[in-house]
């Protein structure tokens, strides 16, 4: 059956009409960025998510132990609150197809064989959403297949619900999405586009940034999120709002062997920074966003405070301008939905605060006139220091800087001979029928 859009009707409301617009992402829950992952408060964080009202969470195998990790944290938080919160109160993401840092199998085994993992970390009968991960560095061919194999797992299986993309070059997620719908006359529920909202690269928006409303009406050429809406996408999510580091007070050294000095309870200390081994970004984009931070503190902020917020808040707009937000149970409007990353309690407490000043300078927190109005005083501040002084100290050279993914030396290391080889001892396709009969059950009898 299909239905009036001619998509299949596959019995889930459209994704914008259930998935919250904060989400938690757990790519911090991995040493790419903290030296022990393991020894993170994450069961505090997952914590404090439920108790302030996030419950949506971001995932993928390719994050180290993070699906594990927020297995775990999520069943102690849910174990140990003292109301019960059913399954179909939370919205669990997570990714498929990248391995390695080079190495990528998109074929249907092993997506398959990634996503009854997934649910084994995690401890879920089901996924709410999967990604194909990190699109760009595979052909438009092995996308299609991964894509038609999530969405076998979705109709037959019931072991998924939505399906999208996720990648770091916009023009190729755009491709890939109009592939996709051509190909399959569906477009997908979702694309994940991460560092390409920020305050150092808008990329993903910036035509309505630059033109208002009437960019996403315009030509298709002149925006992408116009021709994400033209391919059929129904969402699209804005990650890594501090550019996966790069815009925090500590920042990322130029080289490795340099530290960086972190806040203490005691004060400060100098710290080797993880993400100097391996964040893309050249030596004098990193030495440009300490400038920001400079800027940022002269104006009596932290650059972590005003990259979230800017962000948080233009994408909130921006999104929902172009047809691609989210509008949950209970929202009054769209907004653009937003995945966040943390790695403490009080930067989780942070971003909640600046969400929620969000909505009161959008008038969405019903709250009083004057607690709105400080919000929106506090927001003019924002885009002033961001446009009249970050912007203009970025210059042409680094606003809006993308660097290449993948690189000129990218080469999938995946042999042939193990492409769609999937591991035989760790149990996991052992249970691939039991995991179909509890997904049915769930899926047609309503469990929590």
């Amino acid at each position: 059956m299909s239905s009036r859009d001619g998509k299949p009707d596959h019995g889930y409301p459209p994704l914008s009409a259930v998935l919250p617009p904060l989400i938690l992402g757990t790519a911090t829950f991995n040493s790419q960025y903290v030296s022990d992952p393991l020894s993170m408060p994450s069961a505090a964080i997952v914590s404090r998510c439920l108790e302030l009202g996030i419950t949506a969470f971001d995932t993928s195998p390719y994050y180290g132990p993070s699906e594990s990790i927020l297995g775990s944290a999520l069943s102690h938080a849910l174990s140990s609150s003292p109301t019960p919160i059913p399954r179909s109160a939370l919205t669990l993401i997570t990714k498929c197809g990248r391995i390695a840092p080079t190495t990528f199998d998109y074929s249907p085994s092993r997506i398959r064989h990634s996503v009854l993992r997934s649910l084994r970390r995690l401890n879920t009968p089901y996924l709410d959403l999967v990604y194909a991960h990190d699109v760009e560095f595979v052909t438009s061919a092995d996308v299609l297949a991964a894509v038609r194999e999530l969405r076998r797992l979705r109709d037959e299986d019931h072991l998924v619900r939505y399906v999208g993309i996720s990648g770091f070059p916009v023009a190729r997620l755009v491709e890939l999405a109009e592939m996709i719908r051509r190909e399959t006359g569906e477009g997908v529920d979702a694309v994940l586009s991460y560092g390409n909202f920020t305050v150092q690269n808008r990329t993903l928006g910036r035509a309505e940034l630059e033109g208002g409303a009437g960019a996403a009406a315009g030509p298709r050429s002149s925006s992408p999120l116009r021709r994400f809406k033209d391919a059929g996408v129904d969402v699209v999510l804005n990650a890594s709002m501090l550019g996966m580091g790069l815009l925090t007070s500590a920042g990322i050294p130029p080289d490795p062997e340099t530290p960086v000095v972190v806040p203490t309870a005691d004060g400060e200390e100098e710290r080797a920074s993880p993400l100097a081994k391996w964040h893309p970004s050249p030596p004098a984009l990193r030495l440009a966003c300490r400038e920001l931070a400079a800027l940022a503190a002269d104006e009596g902020e932290r650059l972590e405070s005003v990259a979230i917020r800017w962000a948080l808040a233009e994408w909130a707009r921006i999104g929902a301008l172009a047809g691609l937000g989210v509008k949950g149970p209970g929202a009054e409007v769209a907004v653009g939905a937003t995945v966040m990353g943390v790695t403490s309690v009080g930067e989780l407490e942070e971003t909640a605060r600046e969400w929620e000043g969000v909505l009161g300078s959008l008038a969405l927190q019903g709250r009083d006139a004057e607690a709105d109005e400080a919000d929106s005083a506090r927001q003019n501040k924002i885009i002033e220091l961001v446009e009249k002084k970050m912007w203009p100290a970025l210059g042409k050279g680094w606003l809006d800087y993308s660097w290449a993914s993948p690189g000129d030396d990218f080469v999938n290391q995946l042999a042939e001979a193990d492409r769609g080889v999937v591991p035989d001892d760790d149990g996991i396709m052992a249970g691939y029928a039991q995991a179909k009969a509890t997904a049915e059950q769930y899926r047609k009898t309503g469990l929590a």
